[in-house]
């Protein structure tokens, strides 16, 4: 071939489940071409990686909350996919609350789109809401292009995106399954959190018991039998809680169309680390203890749990209440988009997992579940969105060099390993100046799942 835009050659680039020596080929931000590395293929610039560099495909973060607009201050679509880009993210599927309007209407998809429109680096899509008011009208966010709905089961924080109760959940499952949708969960049971509340505390042990496992377990027990009932495809967001594992486990042996997703916080971080009054690592459901964090990633090793995703919930920093350390009345939530990969993967080669493990949970399957068509590996055919990784070099959290909005992170100080030295995101540099990222749409009325 000798019309393509760009080659990448090197001795470590990730298609299929291994690291080999190959050369790349785009053209028109495609891939249409992986030969081995000493074949003949040019272009109008090639790319020779170093030695310690390994070519991957992004990732795909299928759970951020980008906030813009109404809830600009917190965050915004400039920043969230600047931050993006940076930690190797090509393509990312906006939460419909924290917005304002919530993404719960035809018409508030259109507000948040043309809110959108010019300022991101990389690619973004749109999940619906799911909230009363919305239930008979699902169909409509379908078809322009939503990629499933998010429902809350207990208070979302937030007025205008209200939680659904179990049989508004089974409602909106069965419309969902009409068009074989998918409605994604944030699983906790409200009675249980309602009677353990402590709406202010200093101590992180208090915080804690504030949302025990228990009230993640009833909620995944209501959302299992609901599916099993509809047949419905149901996702659970944001698992913190290992002791809903079995029962995520027996369901899906049944045949219940349930997957399920953790977040870097609960496999990088353990309730024994968090002092009192540090508000930067309040999220919910909460960060749990060591042994938890273990059986999650046991989890994921069996396959239980599916995908690993950022649950990027940034906030103002008056919001995190840092300076009065009050768990109870903080904002929950833990910016990580742009830091996902080196923490995961720090931990997982010391488990003794590979590159292509770590992009599998956090590119492939992420992509999908949701069913983000031409995203999610390194194949000929697939958008050319690439990310030159630096596997082994370390280096040390700088809140400053972090580029969402407000620089408030729980992992300050922290020695990671894995450097993004570059993303490209239809075969062109993402430079954070000039923004290139499309909106993107979900196309298909077949999800394929995982």
């Amino acid at each position: 071939m000798t019309d393509l835009d760009l080659v990448i050659r090197g001795e470590r680039v990730l298609s299929g489940d291994s690291l080999r020596p190959l050369a790349v080929g785009v053209r028109d931000g495609v891939i249409v071409a992986i030969e081995p590395m000493a074949s003949d293929l040019t272009a109008g610039r090639i790319v020779d990686l170093g030695p310690d560099e390994a070519l991957l495909p992004g990732l795909v973060d299928t759970h951020v909350h980008v906030n813009e607009p109404g809830r600009t201050e917190w965050e915004g679509f400039d920043t969230a996919t600047r931050a993006a880009a940076a930690g190797g993210v090509t393509t990312i599927l906006d939460m419909p609350l924290n917005c304002v309007p919530a993404t719960t209407t035809v018409d508030a998809l259109r507000v948040k789109q043309a809110a959108a429109r010019g300022q991101c680096h990389v690619d973004v899509g749109f999940w619906g809401g799911a909230v009363p008011a919305s239930l008979g009208h699902l169909g409509e966010l379908h078809d322009c292009g939503v990629f499933g709905f998010k429902c809350f089961l207990l208070d979302s924080g937030v007025e205008e995106f209200p939680a659904l109760d179990a049989g508004q959940l089974e409602a909106a499952m069965r419309e969902i399954a009409e068009f074989n949708g998918l409605l994604i969960v944030h699983a906790e049971d409200a009675e249980t959190i309602a009677a353990c509340a402590r709406p202010h505390t200093t101590r992180y042990a208090e915080f804690l018991a504030s949302r025990p496992d228990r009230a993640e377990e009833l909620a995944i027990e209501t959302v299992i039998a609901s599916a099993r009932r509809t047949q419905a495809r149901a996702h659970v967001v944001h698992l913190s809680s290992a002791e809903a594992v079995p029962a995520l486990r027996a369901a899906r042996e049944d045949g219940v169309r349930i997957t399920v997703e953790t977040c870097p916080h609960y496999l990088t971080v353990a309730a024994e680390q968090i002092g009192d009054r540090q508000t930067q690592y309040k999220c919910c459901p909460p960060i749990r203890g060591a042994h938890n964090a273990e059986q999650l990633w046991r989890a994921l090793e069996e396959g239980v749990i599916d995908s690993i995703v950022s649950d990027h919930s940034p906030s103002t920093p008056e919001l995190k209440l840092l300076a009065e350390g009050d768990f109870g009345a903080a904002w929950g939530g833990v910016s990580s988009l742009q830091l996902g990969l080196p923490l995961v993967w720090s931990v997982a080669r010391e488990r003794g997992h590979d590159l292509a493990r770590v992009v599998d949970w956090m590119s492939s399957r992420p992509a999908a579940l949701a069913a983000v068509q031409g995203k999610g590996a390194l194949e000929v055919g697939s958008s050319a969105d690439l990310v030159v990784f630096a596997p082994d070099e370390r280096f040390t959290v700088d809140p400053s060099a972090l580029h969402h909005r407000h620089p408030v992170t729980p992992y300050a100080g922290r020695q990671l390993s894995g450097v993004v030295r570059e993303t490209y995101l239809r075969g062109s540099p993402v430079t954070g100046t000039a923004p290139r990222g499309t909106l993107i749409e979900h196309r298909s009325t077949e999800l394929t799942g995982i």
